[in-house]
Formats: C-alpha cells, structure tokens, sequence
C-alpha cells in the first residue's frame, strides 16, 4: 500500500475525500481487466472518491467488481441527465443494479447546463424530487449538480440547498474569463456556505484540432506530466476539495502521480501559468 493521498474535507457532507477523484468516464470503453487494474491502482494510492453516470458507456458495469470489494471504502458519485421525477428514479434503480450497490454516496444532476431543463428538473414532477424520496430512505446521502455554466450553477443554488457542486476550472479557462465561465462567484457562495467544490475538465489544454485523436476524451488534454501536475496543482490551489481524472486510462496514472508531488502554487506561479495560456482557446462556453 502506497501512502495515502492527502484528503480535504467536502464541504458540508463532512466526507475526507481524496484531491484526485477517479473519473469512471475513462472506464466507459475498455475491457474489465483493464478497468479493474485502473481502480485498483487508484485505490492503492488512496483515492477514495469515484465518480460514474449512466452516459459514460459501460462504466457502471465495469465497477460492480470493484464495489463487490471494496464497497466500503469508497465514496461513490453517480448522476442523472433525467430532468423528470419519473425517468431520474428509474434511472437511479439501473444505476444501483448495474453496479451491484444497495446506495449511493452523493447523487447529481448531470451536466444541468440548460435553465429550461432546470426548470424542469427543480419543478413539482423533477428530477429533485426523486432524490428527495431516494434520499428519505437512504438510497442516497447526499445531493449536488453538475454542470459547466456557473450562472445555472448559482440560479440552482437558489432553488435548493445543494451539497455538492462539480464544475470546469482550469487556468486556460481563467485567462479567459467570461461571465459564461467565470467560476469565482460559485466558489465564492461554496465557501459561504459549506458547498462541497469537486472539479472536472482540470487537464483540458483546447478543442480537439486533428482529426485524429490521442486520447478518448472530448478534449484535446495537456499530457506530459509537468503539464497534468501545472494542472492539478493550478485546480488544487483554489478554494475546492477534488479533482477528477480525465476520460482516458492512459491519463490516470500520471494524474495520480502528480498527486504525490502536489504543492500549492504561489500567486506568482498562479499568475505565470494563466498567462501562459494566452494563445489557447478556451472549451467553455460552446462545450460540447
């Protein structure tokens, strides 16, 4: 057993959870084998956070092995694209019998980017109300959003007392800030409130620009390991608890590596590396 990862507390849930959660879309196509060598891995270096959905392909069978083992030692993240009360509670039953699992850590509204959707997922029929039955008899802990606009973030955080926000931050994304992308204000309410702040899209360099890609991941990412540990050490020195992998297994032992050597930057290195990002092209907005 490797030494444990350094854990930071997420927010109100009081959960200890790992600065690297594993994200699970990179387990949507591979084999098992290969899935299974990924958390193990991860969880021999300490992560205890993983996160999973529905639309990552064939992830949520590929962890029912590991959550058969190791159950117990993990804080396990799913989430929803349902925005209906009816879909949402049916997609939650799919989502515990793929993986093999009685509960569900913390519950999300995935990618709720749309305010039309989240009239929808928030109102009488919703989405919400369906986590709220689930959560009345511990089907599920706890509730947050997911989403890569933090207007709808903060307009959601007005309807209900979220425990959990997961959003993009990156230093491409803060030497291009716009009101779209700009996640200062969220962090600022997360704060204030004991939000637990769980960070996605970390190693995100710019849109793919070839046709051909190297990695399966919706991005083109930063990949030399100075460049993921600039990144995750960029992510980590703002106000937030964890980061996630990127979508591809030939990403994650190098994220996890770079955890090893984490350190927070100074405001100067901070200020280096955001302009340094001058020439690239933010994903945000206009993602996917």
């Amino acid at each position: 057993m490797m030494d444990r990862m350094k854990r930071r507390r997420l927010g109100r849930t009081g959960h200890m959870s790992s600065i690297v959660t594993l994200g699970c879309a990179s387990l949507s196509k591979v084999t098992q084998e290969e899935a299974d060598k990924i958390t193990e891995l991860a969880l021999s270096h300490g992560v205890n956070h993983f996160d999973v959905a529905p639309m990552y392909g064939e992830a949520e069978l590929r962890l029912r092995p590991c959550m058969k083992e190791h159950r117990d030692e993990i804080f396990l993240a799913c989430k929803t694209a349902k925005r209906t009360k009816k879909e949402a509670a049916e997609e939650l039953r799919r989502s515990l019998k793929r993986m093999g699992v009685d509960f569900i850590d913390l519950y999300q509204f995935h990618w709720l980017d749309d305010p039309e959707h989240l009239e929808i997922a928030f109102g009488p029929d919703g989405a919400l109300q369906a986590m709220l039955e689930a959560r009345d008899k511990g089907i599920i802990k706890y509730i947050g959003i997911t989403s890569h606009r933090p207007p709808t973030i903060i307009e959601a955080l007005k309807r209900f007392d979220l425990d959990t926000v997961q959003l993009p931050l990156n230093f491409v994304l803060k030497k291009h800030l716009q009101p779209e992308n700009d996640y200062e204000p969220v962090l600022k309410i997360a704060k204030e409130t004991d939000i637990g702040i769980i960070i996605m899209k970390a190693f995100v360099k710019q849109s793919w620009s070839t046709e051909k890609h190297a990695y399966k991941t919706g991005y083109e990412p930063f990949d030399k390991q100075t460049e993921i540990d600039q990144c995750l050490r960029f992510a980590l020195s703002q106000k937030i608890t964890t980061v996630v992998s990127a979508g591809d297994i030939l990403l994650v032992p190098k994220i996890i590596d770079a955890a090893a050597r984490y350190r927070k930057l100074t405001v100067n290195e901070q200020t280096r590396l955001i302009e340094s990002a001058a020439c690239l092209k933010p994903l945000f907005p206009g993602f996917p």
